[in-house]
């Protein structure tokens, strides 16, 4: 399994839409092969922050879906990003 984590950073005045120009490609990547979950979401205490959240069946699978990253205009938007890709080997459910 791979999970792909972390947050951007935009201008707070830019984040509704931001996330509204993101919706496509969430629907896009819940449909996709090897998808587990997929969310672009804003943060509850930082009105600047998008928070990142994906899991996935397999690496190939993430690549598959890849298609270059963000559009110049979501790129241009964002301050900073820290989003990381983890292989997992195992996992423990806790419900």
């Amino acid at each position: 399994m791979v999970i792909v984590a972390g947050h951007i950073v935009v201008a707070p005045g830019d984040r509704e839409s931001y996330l509204a120009d993101c919706a496509h490609i969430v629907e896009q990547a819940r449909r996709a092969p090897g998808c587990l979950d997929f969310a672009i979401t804003a943060d509850l205490v930082d009105d600047g922050r998008i928070d990142i959240f994906e899991r996935w069946e397999t690496q190939a699978a993430v690549e598959a879906f890849r298609d270059g990253g963000p559009s110049e205009e979501q790129s241009a938007a964002i301050r900073s990003a820290s989003v990381t890709e983890y292989e997992v080997t195992r996992a423990r459910p806790l419900s």
